[in-house]
Parts: C-alpha cells; sequence; structure tokens
C-alpha cells in the first residue's frame, strides 16, 4: 500500500511514456551505451498527453531530437511506397488519458465535445450514440488502471450514465482478468508498487448530483485562474495590456502582447499557493517579492564594497578565500533568478486576476453563492445583485441565479420567476440556460431531493493589512479577505461516505462491482467493511477545480489515505453555461 501511495499517478503515467520511448524497456539513466535518436511522431491526442508530462528538454535528453504530428501520414507512406515490412514492432499502449496533477486525471481534450455534459444529456441522443460516449469513457478509463497497476472495487448511483460507466468497465475488466496469458494486470507489466494490501475504491458519480458547484464563482487561486483566465492542460495564457498612456493623440492603440505561462510541480509557489484563497496569495507573491529585493541588494552590496560592480561571476568566483561570503552570494544567482521569474509569473497571472476579481465583484458574488449553498440568512437581495450595473457580467448574473434556482428547496413562484427573467433579461442575460435548469429541477425533483451543500460559509476576516500598505504590487483595496471553512462538496461528502464506509441514505442504494469477483453479482451490499485507504473519484459528464480542491483539503485531515480526483472532461463556467444554453435551446 504505502509504495502504491508513493507513486502518483503524474509518475505513473511518466515512467510508462519513458519506457514507450525507449521502445518499451525500462528507461535507465546513465547507460553507457550509444545514445539511439528517435523522431517521436504523434497526433494532437497525443501531444495532450504528453505536454503536461515531458519538457522539451526531458524528451531530449532521451534522444529525442524531432516532434511531428504526422502520424497517418505517415501509415500512409508506408502503405504506397510497400514499405510495410520495414516496420519491425508495434506496440499498444494503455495511455489514453491526460495527467494534469499528481492527484488529477481528464480523459481528453480534442474532441471533448463528444463526450461532455452536454453529449450525455441530450434529449434526443440515440441508445446508439449513447453506447459510443460510454465506451470512450470506459476505455480511457480501463487505460488508467493499467498504468495505476490495480484492480478497483466500483461503486456508482443507479439510474445514471455514470452507472452504464460501471457496467461496462466491470466487463471490459473481468474480460481483461479472464484471460491470464494476456491480462494486464498480471505479472511483469504492473512495474514495481502494485497495490499490495488493499484495492482502491472507484466512485462513479454523475455530474447531474450536483450543477451548482461547476457554475460557483470560487476563492481558490487554481479554480480562479481556469474560472477567469485562459488555463489549458496546465498552461495559461495572458493578455498583456500594453496602454495608451504614453502614446500620442490620435494613435492607434498598441497590440496587446500574449504570454504564456506553465503552472507546473517544479514551480514551488504554485504547488503551495494553487488551493490557497486569493488574498492570502496576494500577500504571499508580495512576501516573495520582498524577500528577493533584500537578497538581490545583498549581492549589489557586497559586490559595490569590493569594487566589482562589472565584473562577470567567473571572475568573482576565483577571488581568495575571504570573499567565501560573496561567491556564496553569486552561486546563488541563478537560484535567485529562477526565483525572480517564479515571482514574476506569479505577480502577472495574480494581477489579471485581480482585475476580474475588482471589475466584476467577483467577492461578492463568492460570498452571496456561499450563502445560498448552504442555506443562510441573505443580506441583500437577489433582484439587487442583478440590477446592479456594475455587479458583473450578464453571465456573472445568470449563475448567480441558477445556483440559487438549482438550491432552492421550493422553486419560486411563476409571478416572482417573471420578476427575476425580467431582470436577467434587463441585464443582458440569455435565458436559455434557465430553461434546461428548470427541465431538470423538474426531472430531479422526481428522482430526489435537492443536494445539500453543507452549512458553514466563508468568513471575512477584514481587508489584509500587509497586502493593503501602499508598497505592494497588489491594490486590494474593496476587495474582501474572505477566509474559506472546510465544507463538503457533495461528491466528497458521497466519497466520505463510500471510503469510510458509512450508512447514509445517499449512498446506501449505490452499486457494488467486483470485477475479480468469479460471478458478476448485481448487488449494493459490499462484501468489504474496511474503510479504504486509496480511492479513485470520476465525474461523468464533467469536473471542475473547485470539486477537485474541496476533496484535497477534505484528504489532508485523514492520515494515510489518497485520493484520486478525474473527469469526463474539465470546464469552467463559462464553459459549462454555454452547454447549458445550448441543451435549453428550444
Amino acid at each position: 500500500m504505502a509504495a502504491a501511495a508513493a507513486a502518483s499517478i503524474r509518475e505513473r503515467q511518466t515512467v510508462a511514456l519513458k519506457r514507450m520511448l525507449n521502445f518499451n524497456v525500462p528507461h535507465v539513466k546513465n547507460s553507457t551505451g550509444e545514445p539511439v535518436w528517435k523522431v517521436l511522431i504523434y497526433d494532437r491526442f497525443g501531444q495532450d498527453i504528453i505536454s503536461p508530462l515531458l519538457s522539451v528538454k526531458e524528451l531530449r535528453d532521451m534522444g529525442i531530437t524531432l516532434h511531428l504530428s504526422k502520424l497517418e501520414d505517415i501509415a500512409n507512406a508506408a502503405l504506397a511506397a510497400s514499405a510495410v515490412t520495414q516496420v519491425a514492432k508495434v506496440f499498444d499502449q494503455y495511455l489514453n488519458f491526460i495527467t494534469l496533477e499528481d492527484d488529477m486525471f481528464v480523459l481528453c481534450n480534442q474532441n471533448k465535445e463528444l463526450v461532455s455534459y452536454r453529449a450525455i444529456n441530450r434529449p434526443d441522443i440515440t441508445d446508439t450514440e449513447m453506447e459510443t460516449v460510454m465506451d470512450t469513457i470506459v476505455d480511457s478509463l480501463f487505460c488508467f488502471f493499467v498504468t495505476l497497476g490495480a484492480v478497483p472495487i466500483i461503486r456508482c448511483s443507479r439510474g445514471t450514465a455514470a452507472e452504464m460507466v460501471a457496467v461496462k468497465l466491470d466487463k471490459k475488466l473481468r474480460e481483461n482478468l479472464r484471460d491470464a496469458r494476456n491480462s494486464l494486470f498480471t505479472g511483469d507489466t504492473l512495474g514495481a508498487g502494485q497495490f499490495s494490501f488493499q484495492r482502491p475504491l472507484l466512485v462513479l458519480v454523475d455530474r447531474n448530483i450536483d450543477l451548482a458547484t461547476p457554475l460557483h464563482h470560487t476563492w481558490t487561486y487554481q479554480a480562479l485562474v481556469h474560472d477567469v483566465l485562459d488555463f489549458h492542460l496546465n498552461r495559461v495564457n495572458l493578455e498583456e495590456s500594453s496602454g495608451m498612456e504614453n502614446s500620442p493623440a490620435g494613435a492607434r492603440p498598441k497590440r496587446k502582447n500574449k504570454k504564456s505561462y506553465d503552472l507546473t510541480p517544479v514551480d514551488k509557489f504554485w504547488q503551495k499557493h494553487k488551493g490557497s484563497p486569493f488574498p492570502e496569495v496576494a500577500e504571499s507573491v508580495q512576501q516573495e517579492l520582498e524577500s528577493y529585493r533584500a537578497q538581490e541588494d545583498e549581492v549589489k552590496r557586497l559586490k559595490s564594497i569590493m569594487g566589482l560592480e562589472g565584473e562577470d561571476e567567473g571572475a568573482i568566483s576565483m577571488l581568495s578565500d575571504n570573499t567565501a561570503k560573496l561567491t556564496s552570494a553569486v552561486s546563488s544567482l541563478p537560484e535567485l533568478l529562477e526565483k525572480k521569474r517564479l515571482i514574476d509569473l506569479h505577480t502577472n497571472v495574480a494581477t489579471a486576476v485581480l482585475e476580474h476579481i475588482k471589475a466584476r465583484k467577483l467577492d461578492v458574488y463568492f460570498e452571496y453563492e456561499e450563502k445560498i449553498m448552504s442555506k443562510t440568512t441573505l443580506d441583500k437581495s437577489l433582484l439587487d445583485i442583478i440590477s446592479d450595473p456594475d455587479a458583473g457580467t450578464p453571465e456573472d448574473k445568470m449563475r448567480l441565479f441558477l445556483i440559487y434556482y438549482i438550491s432552492a428547496q421550493q422553486a419560486p413562484s411563476e409571478a416572482d420567476l417573471e420578476q427575476y427573467k425580467k431582470a436577467l433579461t434587463d441585464a443582458g442575460c440569455n435565458l436559455n440556460p434557465l430553461q434546461y435548469i428548470k427541465q431538470w429541477k423538474a426531472f430531479a425533483k422526481m428522482a430526489s431531493a435537492p443536494t445539500s451543500y453543507g452549512n458553514t460559509t466563508a468568513k471575512p476576516m477584514g481587508l489584509l493589512s500587509r497586502v493593503m500598505n501602499t508598497g505592494s504590487q497588489f491594490v486590494m483595496e474593496g476587495v474582501k479577505n474572505l477566509v474559506l471553512k472546510q465544507q463538503n462538496l457533495p461528491v466528497t461528502r458521497i466519497l466520505d461516505n463510500l471510503m469510510e464506509m458509512k450508512s447514509n441514505p445517499e449512498t446506501d442504494d449505490y452499486r457494488y462491482f467486483d470485477p475479480k469477483m468469479l460471478r458478476g453479482n448485481d448487488s449494493s451490499v459490499p462484501r468489504n467493511k474496511n474503510p479504504f485507504q486509496e480511492a479513485i473519484v470520476f465525474v461523468v459528464g464533467g469536473g471542475n477545480y473547485i470539486e477537485y480542491q474541496n476533496l484535497v483539503d477534505y484528504i489532508k485531515g485523514k492520515q494515510g489515505k489518497h485520493i484520486l480526483y478525474g473527469c469526463s472532461e474539465l470546464f469552467n463556467a463559462t464553459q459549462f453555461i454555454k452547454q447549458l444554453s445550448q441543451l435549453g435551446q428550444k
């Protein structure tokens, strides 16, 4: 178990990729043989799998000199030239999923509309189309478990797309295990660190159990970046505004520069703060900047004392021992410069996020939605926020109203609804998403009671003093310093029930599958009565960073336990609302 926990899904997929790039022989560093130079040919799907895991430098270290996207062309050319006999070997790899974090994966990026929430919930979807969607999801989940090297116990809700995935995945795993000679779950195919004591739990949930969270305005760094910026496969694209201040009158506005930043595991600031509330992030960037300036000044001061301002670092390092202090300062320059690069990166990203928070009053939306979702008394009327021309975009207002509508125990009366609809229309909102949510709520009401979101809310703490000081990069004036209290979102609560073997009406009738059992028996009675140490939560119909972060925060308090979060696609609220709008079109 410990060995399995040590290797994250990111490490496992990276090892599997390196093995593939080494012609399926384990990759050994510092081998003395001649390097074998290779050309890597991939399609867009392959590019999406490789790019979050391996940099160009890492590929070069493995002897790969060229990267091309012409897989089909090579196959066709080989046929045309009758050169198929030149192909020495073809390997099948089970890597068809994208790992974004040590504990997070998505199924696909290209053609994701094929497995989207809209695709699964279209009223006119045929049985054949639904089968295709489910098979696509199951094939990728199968690859995930081959890479993980474990056969899970599967739990799922009944009567949902998640159940269809569970039935098909159980069958696929069962068939592979039955074929002992070719099974992917035996022998050395798994590599070291396989699950030895206890198997992991796979909880399959349907997006429809909670439609409010994907629409929720958020307050943590990574989820905010995904919500308000162009953040995609761990890369954020920013438009740097080059203003008109110094331009002569009548001059054309300067073109906006586009900048891309990779937010990766190597970035220690990102790893530490991606789940932090935004004001804390702004404060930490400021602290890092100040500590960097102190170090930078120290190097400059020492150089100037010794009259070495113009000297290069090589010459300085050759000075005698009495300058050891200076030498150590200079030897830390590369480290300092990397620190500076990360500070600049996060200053730019956090500033871009802050501009959105201030322009759209996102702190107000976040706090108000938290109150709605936790059934707390509201301090101002919903109509006031919808009608306030300075509060948010039409989409912000629509998100807020949908959360209110989804979370309400009692739907608003027709007269009230008409009043809200008029205010939303006047504010420039497209009402199609509401049309769909009305139908969904009527259907969900027949199925079950509305989801509960716990009863704690964000606590305002007074504005941050440090970030408010005039020397700060971030002018946080008027932005609330909201501190989050841990409350389990529906997906986390479902996982907690099933992982800890708690009896709860919400999950008591979840189906139970064990692909290792000879005869598949349909039951909701778990054979295993012990709590699980490892679990994978997979959301059929799309997931988001808010849920991911909620699970990360939940598991921090559970020593020795590990969770992975996966989803058929990763969307932000804008992308989700677009899908709801398409579903709501008459």
